[in-house]
């Protein structure tokens, strides 16, 4: 199915189905003019967003948007900036919001010492109890890492000595090492806008040497938004021009390209997959 085009400055991307596979629908910014946001993601041809709880008090107006909106699947974890904040997950509690029908990944989690090395321990404490959360249910882990990258190699490495999961590395922007070591586990790097950056070579460079089909697309709204809009709030929609740089990335054309990540993102969110894309009447409302 061709999407149409939407409005803007620059030329018009068109594409089968595009993915974001990490957003935020539930933060203040898009409190206003979600159903806007939504209708433009859909004429940008995403059919679907996985949209990220990032504290489980939250859960519940996360789960709320997934269940308004045909488009829309949900993800929920505690983010490891906010660990020491927020009661600690149980692996029973992760177990069994993974049964509501839209629920279709464990996190976000992880490890970030950039701004919060003071709580490394809880961190570490948090990220296991998702894994082991994750190797119970069978939805992949969705991970955040920052300034942590040996210790989330090391535990992330543990974890699949003891029971296999599924992972994506969220809006990869960490070293070539890491990059190595997730893709070694079998794991997927998610592209953000910041492969657009202008400073981000050395980022692209660990793109193009990484096997396409381990690749996701995402924006990590209302953060990050891709060229040409970056310093903007950052909204679905803009996928596809993250999608735009990771087909030439890989001498694709931009519906190749996206086909291929939406195919990716089927393979390692199975559930989303399995629920299928909504129709084209069901966007439309």
């Amino acid at each position: 199915m061709q999407s149409t085009p939407f409005s803007d400055p620059v030329e018009p991307f068109t594409a089968p189905e595009i993915v974001d596979s990490h957003c935020h629908l539930d933060f203040p910014d898009f409190a206003t003019d979600l159903p806007d946001i939504l209708m433009r993601a859909h004429r940008a041809g995403v059919t679907r967003m996985v949209t990220i709880c990032t504290r489980l008090r939250h859960e519940p107006r996360v789960r709320a948007i997934a269940e308004s909106h045909p488009s829309v699947f949900y993800a929920a974890g505690t983010h490891p900036m906010s660990a020491a904040e927020e009661p600690l997950a149980t692996v029973e509690n992760l177990v069994a919001l993974s049964r509501h029908p839209k629920f279709v990944g464990i996190g976000e989690t992880g490890l970030d010492y950039h701004y919060t090395a003071e709580t490394a321990a809880i961190q570490q404490t948090s990220l296991r109890i998702h894994i082991e959360a994750a190797q119970i249910t069978g939805l992949p882990l969705i991970i955040h890492a920052r300034a942590a990258d040996d210790d989330i190699a090391r535990i992330l490495t543990e974890g699949m000595r003891a029971a296999p999961f599924g992972c994506v590395m969220h809006c990869f922007s960490s070293g070539a090492a890491l990059a190595r070591t997730a893709l070694d586990l079998g794991f997927y790097l998610s592209m953000s806008g910041i492969a657009t950056f202008p400073k981000s070579q050395d980022l692209r460079d660990i793109f193009a040497a990484a096997p396409p089909d381990r690749i996701l697309l995402e924006t990590d709204s209302p953060y990050l938004a891709p060229l040409p809009h970056r310093g903007k709030r950052n909204e679905p929609a803009y996928t596809a021009f993250t999608a735009r740089t990771g087909a030439a990335l890989y001498g694709m054309t931009e519906a190749a390209f996206a086909a291929l990540t939406t195919s990716n993102f089927d393979r390692l969110f199975a559930k989303a997959a399995r629920a299928g894309a909504p129709g084209v009447g069901a966007l439309a409302g």
